[in-house]
């Protein structure tokens, strides 16, 4: 049988095919997904809950003009799998991936809240930024020379070459915000400061940086889209979920993302109410650094890991990428073509479009500075430089 899409009624019947409720269970069935690429079914028997993931041929957000490869599916199904092997913890349970069809049976995790949401309703997560930093520690060191044979790290290199959603990361990422490209959208208001950002040279030098060392990088194995609506959260649990832009790239590309998404959530809120997400991003940088030296010291298979001066340079670099990588995602979640509801739902006009002409200051900012040692404190300095037009001593 070849590949054919699932509806709520046949999601159901695949589902009972496949053992994973009985022929006689009364399953309920809902399709979810809110992403921009896949069908995501939610099944119920009143006792257990199942999740069927299934990619589609084609950018949902689109249709069928944006064809897209059905291996996506494999690739999510093996990353979740790898990551399992080192942060289970982390990540839901794969059941089952059928290639065919292109689904994947993945843990329920409807206790959770996706933290995008949660965070928007002012909900804080306390262990959010200490698990992120050790899920990214552990995937990143283990799937790299650092943590894993050259050899073996080149047949894993091999298993997740992913062209058509790397191909999606350089364009809405790092190329086409930073020009006049039909797929970037924005409000009229703002087409003044996104002129002057398309007009400067300094920042386009960067940002084509940035992408040089997404193209050639294949440092370890990165989730590729790692932002606040792709986890799970609650207050003592975090689910990493949605690597379908899993590939090998550059280590800290992750990071970047990630502290972005929080960047532009308290873009979204209120003086009084952004130490939390600050406290996230220097928390995740602090517990990725501790977890990541512990694992060079203990687990390192590179013999230059023995030499202390490496150490510092390799988590400086790391640091250095990330803010780049942060500055690239701050601006094109705000004129590029996936938003934030963290900046679109913001009900009063003037405070949405203030905040969106912060935020594309702020990615400017980032991309521009030069860092000169691995501390995550910048992240609020150049904040408060933007938003508060004052500068914050570190």
């Amino acid at each position: 049988m070849g590949y054919k899409q699932l509806t709520e009624e046949t999601a159901v019947t695949y589902a009972k095919e496949n053992g994973y409720f009985s022929e006689k269970a009364v399953v309920t069935c809902e399709e979810i997904g809110d992403g921009n690429l896949n069908y995501v079914f939610r099944l119920r028997d009143g006792k257990k809950g199942l999740i069927l993931k299934q990619a589609l041929p084609y950018a949902k957000v689109v249709g069928e003009s944006w064809p897209l490869s059905l291996r996506r599916a494999t690739i999510e199904s093996d990353a979740l799998q790898i990551f399992a092997k080192y942060v289970p913890e982390y990540v839901p349970k794969v059941y089952g991936h059928d290639e065919t069809l292109a689904i994947s049976a993945i843990e329920d995790l409807s206790a959770l809240t996706i933290t995008r949401k949660g965070l928007i309703n002012g909900e804080d997560y306390p262990l959010l930024s200490k698990h992120i930093g050790r899920f990214l520690a552990h995937v990143l060191f283990y799937t790299s020379d650092f943590g894993i044979q050259a050899e073996e790290k080149r047949v894993l290199d091999s298993q997740f070459v992913n062209p058509d959603l790397c191909k999606i990361t350089e364009d809405l990422v790092f190329t086409d915000p930073f020009a006049n490209y039909e797929t970037n959208e924005y409000e009229e208001e703002l087409q003044g400061v996104v002129d002057e950002l398309w007009c400067d040279k300094n920042l386009k030098l960067q940002v084509a940086q940035c992408k040089y060392k997404f193209l050639t990088r294949k440092e370890s194995l990165i989730h590729g889209d790692l932002h606040t609506g792709s986890i799970f959260s609650s207050s003592s649990e975090t689910k990493v979920i949605d690597p379908e832009f899993a590939t090998f790239g550059p280590l800290g590309f992750d990071l970047g993302q990630f502290i972005a998404n929080l960047l532009l959530n308290a873009l979204s809120r209120e003086e009084n109410k952004r130490s939390v997400l600050f406290y996230h991003i220097e928390q995740t940088w602090s517990v990725f650094v501790e977890t990541f030296t512990r694992l060079w010291m203990l687990e390192g298979v590179e013999p230059y890991t023995r030499e202390k001066q490496w150490l510092p340079i390799v988590l400086n670099n790391i640091f250095t990428d990330a803010v780049g990588f942060a500055g690239c995602e701050v601006i094109r979640r705000t004129i590029g073509l996936a938003h934030v509801a963290d900046l679109d739902e913001i009900s009063h006009k003037e405070t949405r479009l203030q905040a969106k002409r912060h935020a594309l200051q702020l990615g400017r900012k980032l991309l521009l500075h030069k860092t000169e040692n691995a501390d995550a404190r910048l992240f609020h300095i150049l904040f408060d430089s933007i938003v508060l037009g004052k500068e914050v001593k570190a």
